[in-house]
Parts: C-alpha cells; structure tokens; sequence
C-alpha cells in the first residue's frame, strides 16, 4: 500500500534568518530550527548575546552565525540581509521575532517617544525585514515569515498602548502579505504567545505570574520560550504550506477563558 504522507515535514539545509534571537523565543527558535538542520543566522541589537547562541549552536553541532543587528535601521538591514543570503547560498526562512516593553499611560510624559519606538521596532521593522528578505525568499521552493506579534495584538490592556497598537500591526501586516504574496508561494504567518517566562516578563515577582496564570489562562502556567518556537517552527514547515494569514495562539488558552 502506498504511503498516505507525500508533504516534507524536513527544512534541513534551509537557511534562515531570525531577528532577536540573543535570548528568549528568538534563542530557542534559532536553536530549534538547527537542531532540524537548518543554517541559522542569529541576529541581535546585542552582538555578544547574538554570537554566545550562535556559538551554541555551533557546539552542539549545528549551523549558525552571528549578526548585530538594529531591526530599526534600514542601512543595517538591508547590509545584513545580503550578508546572510551569501553566507548560506540561499534565504527560505524569516522570524520576525525582535521586540521591546513599551507602555505608558495615554496622558504620561514621554508617551510619544514611546509611541514612536514601539511602532518603529515591532512593525516598522518587521515591514523592513520581508522588503530587504524579498528578492531571495522568491527563489526559495518554500519561502516562509513568520511575524511574532501578541495576545495584546487581538486584545488590550490599560498602560500598554505603544506595545498593543504595534502588535494589532503586526497582524495586519501578516494578513496583507498572505493575500499579496500568496501567488509568489510565500506563506506569511503571525504567532501569538501569552504570557511567556522571558527577559521581558522577568521583573514580574513570581508569585504575581502565578497568580495570573491561574486566574487567566487554562493549563495554570506561564508557558516556556520552547513552546513558542515549535510553533514558529511547524509554520516554517514546507508540509505548511496551506497555512497562511493565521494567527496561532500559544497562550495556554488565555484568549478563550470566559471564567
């Protein structure tokens, strides 16, 4: 009997490019994806956490290299870009993962600056990436982005709206592109993490999480950076490649709790 299964699950050889990968979700997804023999380049506006998880990468066997790099700066981008392209012969791969805190009250001073940076570090630069990437994902058989935008991005939350408004753009951008580069066979998809233990959530005091986690989400916790990346990763997958303009939560059931 011949076998049901005909679509590739393997990405190994492809090469990727993942934007604030020096901690947290960006490092365990450029970890991930090596350990699925994927060439990664890991980018971060901190060169020496960039290059301590590619050296990681590297010990354990896997493929990588390090970039600094400022998702905000056009120059930067489009250098980087070009360096990595040459540097793996090919680009099927962008996560769109660097990000920032960014609240404030409506009224406080120093909302606008904070306004400003948020739209131009979370979406902004997202829009950067996918232009500058563009050109070598189209030679790609299996092109795939994946934005990483928020709970915040289909919810809001008081004192928070740089970071919220951002994020509802990432969703929109990630929407658009699905429509637009659809024909191109570029998927374009967004991931949703709640709330996650990592360097952003990491000056809330412990018991405050687990306090919220049992109020807000169903499995009771704050969810782990690694499963934020095998979601990213299953939508880099060429067998995905009827999955496009979706937003995938990974918020241990957060967004639909009524109670």
């Amino acid at each position: 009997m011949a076998r049901l299964t005909s679509l590739s699950r393997s990405v190994d050889g492809h090469v990727a490019l993942v934007t604030g990968a020096g901690s947290g979700i960006g490092r365990s997804t450029a970890h991930l994806l090596a350990d699925e023999g994927v060439w990664v380049a890991v980018t971060d506006i901190s060169a020496g956490k960039a290059l301590a998880v590619a050296d990681e990468i590297i010990d354990t066997g896997g493929n990588s290299r390090a970039w600094e790099l400022d998702v905000s700066d056009a120059g930067a981008v489009g250098a980087v870009v070009d360096e990595v392209a040459g540097w793996g012969g090919r680009l099927d791969i962008l996560v769109n993962n660097a990000g920032m805190a960014a609240g404030g009250f409506i009224d406080d001073e120093g909302f606008e600056d904070s306004w400003h940076r948020a739209i131009e570090v979370m979406l902004t630069a997202q829009t950067l990436m996918i232009r500058a990437c563009l050109s070598s994902l189209r030679e790609s058989p299996a092109a795939r982005i994946v934005n990483v935008s928020s709970t915040e991005g289909v919810g809001g939350s008081a004192g928070m709206s740089p970071y919220t408004v951002a994020k509802h753009g990432v969703l929109g951008l990630t929407r658009s592109l699905a429509v637009e580069l659809g024909d191109a066979g570029i998927t374009v998809n967004a991931v949703c993490p709640g709330p996650i233990n990592t360097d952003l959530t990491s000056p809330i005091p412990d018991d405050a999480k687990a306090r919220f986690a049992r109020r807000r989400t169903a499995v009771g916790r704050y969810g782990e950076p690694e499963e934020v990346a095998h979601a990213i990763v299953h939508l880099t997958l060429p067998a995905s490649s009827y999955i496009t303009g979706h937003a995938l939560m990974v918020d241990g059931g957060m967004s639909v709790r009524n109670n």
